[in-house]
């Protein structure tokens, strides 16, 4: 079971990983492995014992999600029973999922410092001052960027979708310009799980994508299995 405290003060998420006890089966030690941990039991988040289940609290940032397990006694993997999402790995077994929405931090704001007295000049008789208002200056919209749905390409899951957005690939413009080659480094550098992934077809994918040509896109995802 997750629950979630998102912080006020920083763009994090404190998480609540709690595993009831007949989900240990009699295990001595439960530690909580992921994408946050490199997925290494030296690292991994020791969850501790009460009546009924052991808990863990771990932050993390949010606006991701994040794929985990509880690892029982270094030797038995066990999904949380209420995880927010399920993703099937290559290996063929399913990941637990944390997904934390995306916050925003207000600044708090600056004491203004107090303006230096100066000294004034007494004022001539029947001098009026008059005081001019300064003008206002208009706001600025930013433009937001544009955001593509990337697993519509056949071949890019969810995980897959935010690597590539953590590289700046957020649209299917961006990604029917990137390198084959240069894909392939992301996929190998986010691990062994997604170096066997081949991003050959993505570029051609995301330019007709990008065109707004479904009907062709659909005719090219006909001729390919798993995005080769």
């Amino acid at each position: 079971m997750l629950k979630k405290q998102y912080l006020k003060n920083k763009p994090s998420c404190k998480v609540t990983f709690s595993l009831p006890k007949e989900a240990v089966n009699g295990g001595s030690e439960v530690r909580i492995l992921g994408d946050f941990n490199n997925w290494a039991w030296e690292k991994g988040a020791t969850m501790k014992a009460s009546k009924s289940e052991y808990k863990a609290v771990v932050e993390l940032s949010a606006g991701r999600q994040y794929e985990f397990r509880y690892l029982i006694d270094g030797t038995t993997w066990v999904n949380d029973w209420k995880a927010d999402a399920y993703l099937t790995t290559p290996f063929g077994v399913e990941n637990s999922v944390v997904a934390l929405e995306a916050v925003t931090v207000k600044a708090a704001p600056k004491k203004a410092a107090a303006p230096a007295k100066k000294k004034v000049a007494p004022a001539k008789p029947k001098a009026v001052a008059k005081k001019v208002a300064a003008p206002k200056a208009k706001a600025v919209k930013a433009t937001p960027t544009k955001k593509d749905d990337l697993k519509k390409i056949e071949g890019v899951g969810p995980k897959i979708a935010q690597i590539l957005q953590e590289k700046g690939i957020l649209s299917f413009a961006d990604l029917g310009k990137a390198k084959v080659t240069t894909l392939k480094s992301y996929l190998a550098e986010a691990g062994p799980r997604y170096k066997m992934h081949q991003p050959g077809t993505w570029p051609k994918q995301a330019k007709l994508a990008a065109k707004g040509d479904w009907d062709k896109l659909a005719k090219l995802q006909d001729e390919l299995k798993g995005g080769k």
